[in-house]
């Protein structure tokens, strides 16, 4: 297997591009092109991952319709996080503990202990951008141990130019070679995917060599319409994918929880709604009609078995982002019982 980055992949990249690359097609990191843009994903070169035991997500999803929910909580508050499992995870089929560029929190094994601890299913991001190799196997390790129903392996976004600086950024892996290891350490996983950032033709293909490596699901991130993931799911597909998909649904009640959304490289959402929104007598309300009907429609695209509802929810607090968020994942759950 290649171990060295491709040249001129700040993140060390062998299995890329990113999900950050700019709808301008530059590096999310510097201001040259992305340089995976012009060949096909590189294939991963071993056989297809022996499959591992499945999680409680992906086995309800072979049932019916799952909601994973975004665990948005301050970073080092315990208390918080306890306090919104408490609200949240009754609510949701499991829970996704994110990794923020902008703020560093506790150890995913320390999150994943109180979480679990306060009742919650979780799903464990993990980046590659703070952590070596050995500190990723410590901490695949640990949430081996602990029994978490899976980790979603990702590379990372960049820190922006003001957050630590100095501080070095590791990327000793990147997310497909995260996804093999996991795997290989008995884990379920997920990946990620972007299905509007460039290069869109080849980002289906990622799917199924994603999937070779160890991917038992693949979260997508926003997108402007349903129809955009109706037509990657089926891509995906041709080029060999069968994995089953969650696709992303915004969440957000007031301009401050849906301009943090639209500022992401690489994610898109349906900016007139989010106009819709904002502009409606009771943007709460309607942030929550928007999320259920985003759901509903993403729910018919062949091949997506869940919905992610991402995003901080509100302004207005943790506690306030998750009731917002337990309202929608209620509503889902009623109508797909």
């Amino acid at each position: 297997m290649e171990t060295a980055g491709r040249l001129g992949c700040p993140k060390r990249m062998v299995f890329g591009p990113c999900g950050g690359v700019r709808d301008d097609e530059r590096c999310e990191l510097t201001e040259h092109r992305c340089v995976f843009l012009d060949e096909p994903p590189v294939e991963w070169p071993g056989p297809p991952a022996a499959p591992v035991a499945s999680s409680a997500l992906v086995t309800a999803a072979a049932e019916g319709p799952v909601v994973l929910a975004d665990l948005s909580v301050p970073p080092f508050d315990p208390a918080a996080l306890r306090r919104v499992v408490a609200v949240l995870g009754p609510a949701a089929d499991a829970l996704l503990v994110g990794e923020h560029a902008e703020r560093p929190d506790l150890p995913p094994t320390m999150v994943a202990a109180e979480v679990l601890g306060a009742g919650g299913r979780l799903w464990t991001t993990l980046a590659c951008r703070d952590r070596n190799r050995v500190v990723l196997e410590q901490e695949l390790a640990g949430l081996a141990v602990l029994g978490i129903d899976g980790v979603l392996c990702v590379t990372g976004d960049g820190r922006g130019p003001g957050v630590r600086p100095g501080v070095t950024q590791v990327f000793d892996l990147d997310s497909t070679r995260l996804a093999a290891l996991a795997a290989g350490m008995g884990l379920a996983v997920a990946v990620a995917e972007s299905p509007e950032a460039p290069p869109v033709a080849h980002r289906p293909a990622r799917v199924a060599q994603k999937q070779r490596a160890g991917a038992q699901v693949c979260v997508l991130n926003h997108v402007s319409t349903p129809g955009v993931v109706r037509g990657f799911v089926a891509a995906a597909r041709t080029a060999g994918a069968t994995v089953p998909f969650v696709a992303g649904v915004a969440v957000y009640t007031d301009e401050a929880s849906a301009r943090i959304l639209q500022r992401f490289p690489g994610l898109h959402l349906d900016d007139a709604v989010v106009e819709r929104v904002l502009a409606a007598p009771d943007p709460r309300a309607a942030g929550i009609e928007a999320a259920v009907t985003e759901a509903r429609e993403l729910l018919a695209v062949p091949g997506v078995v869940g919905v992610n509802l991402s995003g901080s929810g509100s302004s207005r607090g943790a506690d306030d982002g998750a009731r917002v968020k337990a309202e929608i994942a209620g509503r889902l759950r009623e109508e797909c019982p």
